[in-house]
């Protein structure tokens, strides 16, 4: 395992590096050796770290989520409103219509098929997006119309959105059956996500005001109050809905709104811990590729792959009307929208382990989502926020 983590760490420092250098997203480098040292390819990534490489990735997620709820003030997301709600649900359900009417043409599965299809792909990267829009937030971009703020929030919520719209349609699949409360899930979930997260942070703030620590051991505390909310989700399922990454991201936004100062610094601590989360993150997505269903994959699952990012970017759009924004921002926005990879990372192989028919054909058109929209959306960003945003 030690040999596994220490290839993992000095060769995604050297191929992000790399990458970077050559202009292009070290996460490409990052998935790539990922690729590379999987079990599908040299198998040089030991398997206890395999088994664990789920809550690994989840690890990761939980830092830059709190990172992102560090630097959001709720006066900005306030000024955004309207638009930020669409965000959340609009740009997915357009991307999942768009499967539903291209899939069925393109793979011959059926409709209920390219639904499952469609709510796989549908979900936007975090981990790609909320690095880029903190950056952002740092440096000033795009901040006086609140668009990396946006961003933002409609990522975080867009994932749990689309993962209950994924569970009701296998659910069909599996037994025939679907409830209703399948889909009331999604608001209960992220209003008690977010009321969950809102009162740990209130909680936490008194605490922390009235205790004086150092900032490592606050980053300690809060990293394993994260965990628990985690794991309430986790024992709630099935109960209760309620959304663990929400209630995280929710306890860092009330931090700022509270203790701004501390905010600030534990925001940089924040940052230096993301630089190892980074690297076991992509390099362990890029380790659940399996290059044979790329190779199998065809033309015909990138026209779908494309002609749904095309119906998701519309919804971007549409969620964006009325707005101040001026077109080249809407653009951006449309862009920084795309990009896949932790979610279909997660939830690409359980068609198949259900055992339906699509399994395989899920599978591969996940795979190939990653490769395609990570590279994409992250090369978007990083080359064009100077030039379409203002500072």
């Amino acid at each position: 395992m030690l040999t596994s983590i220490a290839l993992i760490l000095l060769l995604g420092l050297l191929l992000g590096w790399i990458f970077s250098k050559l202009k292009l997203p070290s996460l490409l480098g990052m998935i790539i050796l990922g690729i590379i040292l999987g079990p599908h390819a040299l198998d040089l990534i030991d398997e206890s770290i395999l088994m664990i490489s789920g809550d690994l990735r989840q690890i990761a997620l939980v830092i830059i989520l709190t990172r992102a709820g560090l630097s959001l003030d709720l006066s900005d997301l306030k000024k955004v409103g309207r638009p930020a709600v669409l965000m959340c649900f609009v740009p997915a359900c357009a991307e999942i219509l768009g499967t539903v009417l291209f899939a069925p043409v393109l793979l011959k599965v059926s409709f209920l098929e390219a639904g499952i299809i469609g709510s796989v792909i549908a979900a936007v990267s975090p981990a790609v997006i909320v690095p880029r829009m903190i950056k952002m937030i740092d440096e000033g971009y795009g901040t006086n119309k609140s668009i990396p703020q946006l961003i933002l929030a409609g990522a975080s919520v867009d994932d749990v959105f689309v993962i209950v719209i994924f569970t009701a349609l296998t659910t069909l699949a599996s037994t025939g059956t679907i409830s209703a409360g399948s889909f009331a899930q999604i608001p209960i979930s992220i209003a008690l996500g977010i009321l969950l997260g809102f009162a740990v942070g209130a909680v936490l703030v008194l605490f922390l005001q009235r205790y004086h620590m150092r900032d490592s051991v606050k980053i300690m505390i809060i990293l394993s109050i994260s965990f628990l909310l985690l794991e309430v989700q986790n024992r709630l399922e099935g109960t209760i809905p309620v959304s663990g990454l929400l209630a995280i991201m929710s306890m860092g936004i009330i931090i700022k709104q509270k203790y701004d100062v501390l905010a600030s610094r534990l925001a940089i601590k924040y940052n230096k811990l993301w630089l190892a989360a980074e690297i076991f993150l992509f390099v362990l997505v890029g380790a659940v590729v399996d290059l044979k269903y790329v190779v199998s994959a065809g033309v015909a699952s990138i026209l779908l792959i494309v002609g749904a990012l095309l119906f998701r970017m519309l919804g971007v759009a549409f969620s964006l009307i009325k707005t101040d924004l001026l077109k080249k921002e809407r653009l951006f926005c449309m862009l920084a929208y795309t990009p896949k990879a932790t979610v279909q990372a997660a939830i690409g192989a359980i068609p198949l382990s259900m055992g339906l028919d699509c399994g395989n054909t899920v599978l591969t058109v996940a795979v190939l989502a990653i490769l395609i929209t990570a590279p994409f959306g992250a090369v978007c960003v990083d080359n064009l926020y100077k030039r379409l945003l203002m500072k």
